[in-house]
């Protein structure tokens, strides 16, 4: 069944169904038992990070996690819900049809139905409690933590919500007003595993040597969540509502990017760029 994802999707690489504790249910031909563990485990990882942090992209009573989306120099990768504690994991090259790929994926879902997926062992929803008391606070020592050029490419593209860059450390350098500095070492922590995950799935996408990660897209049923490469080994997380243009985001922050360089408010905070 996986092996109709490769077969009928011109560019498509390969496929994995994994349970959500990291556990390889099937994959298609070519897949070496190691490159099929590893993706496996890091598919889980980043599915439960991404969970963990839906608050980031505001609020709302319905928060479920719908895909997650890594692009590559070479290639792309596309990770979505196959049922209670299952999902499924495609790869394929950067000029595949994302429309035909994405329809390839939900009608095999469709067809698994429940037969093949995994009650999960552990709990990945973030414990309850009150994760959006962050938002609304000043970061403690004014607004110094205040990076003034990403603050106004957010203000300018509605349904934007924060943004945080984040040092080669994991350590947040600054953000938008509003975010506390709390949360903005809970996203910088976060985005730094979801990051690693990211690039530990590069030879699923069909990478040899010399893999340039892009980006990870997160979607979410009430909004968006993007990690994007700055320079000097340097990130920038961003949210937004679900139905926010995140095509002029995007633009935006891309645009945005060299005049944070690698620095930020925080550089003198041990970066280790």
């Amino acid at each position: 069944m996986l092996e109709d994802i490769v077969q009928n999707v011109p560019k498509a690489r390969h496929a994995v169904l994994l349970s959500a504790d990291g556990i390889s249910r099937g994959a298609t031909q070519g897949l070496g038992a190691d490159d099929v563990r590893t993706i496996s485990a890091a598919m889980a990882g980043m599915q439960s990070l991404s969970r963990a942090i839906a608050h980031f992209a505001g609020p709302g009573e319905d928060r479920q996690w719908n895909q997650t989306i890594i692009e590559f120099d070479h290639g792309w990768i596309f990770l979505i819900g196959a049922g209670q504690g299952a999902y499924l994991a495609a790869a394929a090259e950067l000029d595949v049809d994302m429309q035909q790929i994405s329809f390839r994926m939900h009608r095999l879902v469709a067809r698994l139905g429940t037969n093949m997926t995994s009650p999960p062992r552990v709990q990945a929803d973030p414990p309850a409690g009150g994760a959006d008391r962050h938002y609304g606070q000043q970061a403690p020592g004014g607004t110094e933590f205040v990076l003034p050029e990403l603050d106004e490419a957010v203000r300018s593209v509605a349904g934007a919500r924060h943004a945080v860059l984040l040092g080669a450390d994991g350590l947040p350098r600054g953000a938008t007003t509003g975010m506390s500095r709390d949360l903005a070492d809970t996203i910088s922590a976060a985005m730094t595993g979801i990051h690693s995950y990211s690039r530990a799935t590069a030879q699923f996408a069909g990478a040899l040597e010399d893999v340039h990660w892009r980006q990870t897209v997160i979607e979410f049923q009430h909004g968006w969540i993007f990690l994007i490469e700055v320079t000097g080994g340097s990130f920038l997380a961003a949210a937004a509502d679900h139905d926010a243009d995140i095509e002029e985001l995007t633009v935006r922050l891309h645009r945005v990017v060299p005049s944070l360089g690698g620095g930020g408010a925080d550089a003198g905070r041990g970066e280790g760029t």
